[in-house]
This record gives C-alpha cells, sequence and structure tokens, in this order.
C-alpha cells in the first residue's frame, strides 16, 4: 500500500484506524458497496489497494476509526454483514496511524522470465531481502512473449541491489533490472540502440559480403571484434576493404535483405506514442541505417559510411570512424539535441563495441549479448524480443496493446 507518512503532520502517528480486507470473487460494484457501507460512519479514507488475480479480489481499505461509543463495534458488524451478502469475506484490524514509513532507498526491480519459475522467483526475492530491501508491492506487466513482474522495493539503495541481484540473474534463468524509483521513470527518455543483432537479426557487413564472395572472411573477423578480441578500428578497415569493387546497386539488394528483430516496431512505435525519442548508432554503414531511419520514424541515426566511386565500393570509409568510443560520443550529442539529461537515456547493445555507450547511458540494456557485455552492462535481456525492453521503463503489455488497437496496428 503507499506511504503517506511523507506528510505526519496531516496525518498523526496516534490516529486509531481500521485496516479493511475484503476477499473473494470480483465482480462489478465490490469496491463500491464497501465505501458505501463505511461511508455510513464518517470515516476518512487514508490508503486503498485493490488487486485481482485470476478472478480473486484482495481489497484493502486503511480508514480512520469511526468516533462516538459503540461505533467501532457497529463498522464492524455492518461490513461483517455486507460482505456475507455480497459473498465476500471480510477481515478487519485495528491499529494507530498510518502504514509504517518505507526504508530509504526505493526501487522498481523488474524480473523476465521465460518461464518465471518459483524456484527462480524465491531465489530473487531472497537476494533482495538479504541486501537490506523490503518488497512493498508486486504487480505483473506482461504474461507474454515472457512474464515480466516488477516489485517495487525500499530500504535499499538502488546500486546495491543491482549489484547483488545481476550476477545472480543469469544462474536464475531470468533477466533483471533495477532502476531507481521517482517521477524521472516517466519522464521523456531517450532510447539509442546499436544496429546489428539488436534493431536487425544481421549483420550489414557481411550482408554485403555475401554479394562480394568473401562472406566467411568477414564472419570470422566480425565475430573477433563484438567479442573484444581485435581493435574495432582496425577490423573495420580490413573487413572494408575486401568490398572494394562491389557494385553500389547492391545496396538496394542489402536493404531488402535486412530482418528486424521480433518486437523492434513495437518496442519503437510505443516508445514515439510515449514522447521518447528514438535513436540509432552503428558500425556498420549508413547506407543501410538511413534506410531505417526513415522506414522506423527514428529521431537520430549515425554509422559508417562507406566511399563510392564510379558506382563501385572503393574499400574505405569517409568520414569520422564510429566504433565504440564514438557511440558514446553520439550518445551525449543526441541527448544534448534531444533536450534529454544524460540520466535519461537508455542504452541497448550486444557487442563490447557497445559498452562505452551502454556505461555512459543512465540505463544501459544488454540484448542478447556477449558474456563481456552482460557483466558490464546494468541489466540484461536474454529473450529473442526487443520490446521486453519496455518492461523494464514500466511499461506493460497491456498499454501497449490497448495503443495499438486504438492505432488499428498489429503488435509485433
Amino acid at each position: 500500500m503507499n506511504d503517506a507518512s511523507q506528510s505526519p503532520a496531516a496525518f498523526p502517528a496516534d490516529t486509531p484506524t481500521l485496516l479493511v480486507k475484503i476477499f473473494g470473487k470480483d465482480r462489478p460494484g465490490i469496491t463500491a458497496g464497501l465505501f458505501d457501507t463505511l461511508a455510513a460512519y464518517g470515516v476518512d479514507v487514508v490508503d486503498i489497494e485493490q488487486v485481482v488475480t485470476r478472478g480473486r479480489m484482495v481489497l484493502c481499505a486503511l480508514v480512520t476509526a469511526p468516533t462516538g461509543r459503540g461505533a467501532d463495534g457497529e463498522l464492524r458488524a455492518t461490513v461483517h454483514t455486507w460482505a456475507e451478502a455480497s459473498q465476500m469475506q471480510a477481515e478487519i484490524i485495528s491499529g494507530r496511524g498510518d502504514n509504517r514509513p518505507r526504508g530509504e532507498g526505493r526501487s522498481h526491480v523488474t524480473v523476465l522470465g521465460s518461464p518465471l519459475t518459483a524456484e527462480s522467483t524465491a531465489a530473487i526475492t531472497a537476494l533482495i531481502t538479504g541486501a537490506g530491501g523490503n518488497i512493498d508491492r508486486i504487480f505483473r506487466l506482461a504474461k507474454y512473449p515472457v512474464t515480466a513482474v516488477e516489485f517495487a522495493v525500499s530500504g535499499a539503495e538502488p546500486g546495491v541491489l543491482r549489484s547483488v541481484l545481476s550476477p545472480q540473474a543469469a544462474a536464475r534463468g531470468v533477466d533483471v533490472a533495477v532502476v531507481s524509483a521517482g517521477l524521472q521513470r516517466r519522464a521523456q527518455r531517450l532510447v539509442v540502440m546499436d544496429v546489428d543483432s539488436t534493431v536487425i537479426q544481421d549483420e550489414v557487413i557481411e550482408l554485403f559480403a555475401a554479394h562480394a564472395g568473401c562472406e566467411q572472411q568477414v564472419a570470422e573477423v566480425t565475430a573477433a571484434a563484438m567479442r573484444g578480441e581485435l581493435d574495432f578500428e582496425e577490423s573495420l578497415h580490413a573487413r572494408v576493404a575486401l568490398l572494394a569493387g562491389l557494385d553500389v546497386s547492391v545496396v538496394d539488394k542489402v536493404r531488402s535483405e535486412v530482418r528486424l528483430t521480433p518486437g523492434a516496431r513495437t518496442l519503437i512505435r510505443t516508445l514515439k506514442r510515449l514522447g521518447y525519442q528514438v535513436g540509432i548508432v552503428s558500425g556498420g554503414f549508413t547506407q543501410v541505417t538511413d534506410d531505417l531511419k526513415e522506414r522506423l520514424g527514428l529521431d537520430f541515426a549515425a554509422a559508417n559510411t562507406l566511399e563510392v566511386a564510379d558506382g563501385r565500393f572503393t574499400g574505405r570509409v569517409t568520414g569520422p570512424i564510429v566504433d565504440r568510443a564514438g557511440k558514446a560520443r553520439l550518445l551525449r550529442s543526441f541527448a544534448e539535441q534531444a533536450g534529454v539529461p544524460l540520466s535519461q537515456t537508455v542504452a541497448i547493445g550486444d557487442g563490447a563495441n557497445d559498452l562505452d555507450m551502454l556505461n555512459a547511458a543512465g540505463l544501459g540494456v544488454a540484448f542478447n549479448a556477449k558474456p563481456v557485455v552482460r557483466q558490464a552492462a546494468d541489466t540484461a535481456v536474454n529473450v529473442p524480443f526487443l520490446d521486453t525492453v519496455l518492461y523494464l521503463l514500466g511499461i506493460t503489455r497491456e498499454e501497449i496493446e490497448a495503443a495499438d488497437e486504438l492505432d488499428g496496428v498489429v503488435t509485433g
């Protein structure tokens, strides 16, 4: 239930209160019926919370105790009579004051599982408790394509929770994200994503290389670079050199071959509806990212550019190289242009060259990432659906689908 302890003068701690708990089969009119019953006793509402799970309701109302001789007993009897007539059960507990004050440090802990097992849930909740946290509320964000639940936690700093939960998440078969609670979670944000193997399922340079007949050579260098075993700029030049002489007309073919990651459209469409700005940065090529920017309605896009002369690729790139450090610089540049503090940015990527960007962002998300990236990022998502990142921002599946219905589109 909500914490009203921030205004102790407005609600003295010694005020007699009653916790009225109603539970049973959910049906229309139960909440209204309870408060109609309580209204006859002139009580004030201090707090309310209601949860419905598989058609079963639990309704809790914290109210001031009625004044006057015998009023407390009359209220109890009346509520029990009303509950019985409504085919519900009632429990009423006396106490004083509001809910106990919550501890310092507020966080939203989002847990994604496919499936989310009782064993993994027990482990995560035990780790929260062990870190000094108290779970104040639990809410389901989604039931498919993954089960996503959010824990509102107090009493432990977000950084402490993240350091405790992140190393254990993979071992427990779940993804866990910890973000600070507060109004900033719903504020306008900037989301910047890597492209290859993040927004799209492909490695663009490998698509070009397939048309040049050197796909295997390029793939081997790409894999080593993404693992952090090779300097990115050096590997980029080596791979691009293999494309020398390729006709530029291949660009249209490559664009048609690009496959969006499942959930990419839903993620971007939902973020844009909510007023977020969205960008992409890539160690790939503007010949593809410019097309993606237009197709997906993105606000920002940056990548390397393949040099062209006489209608063919020269085997070189032009302009500043977008590498690991370059991606972080572009994140900061996009944030400045968008008027969004760096603390309100979200970065998503999968490779070693995304690490600086992930670390610079307010929230860094490793998406189906290499081990070195998962270990360094704030959180990791290890399911093949990019829109699951929405749950880390507190956006529910129901909100996504409701917005899609209004727009007449199919989620995907």
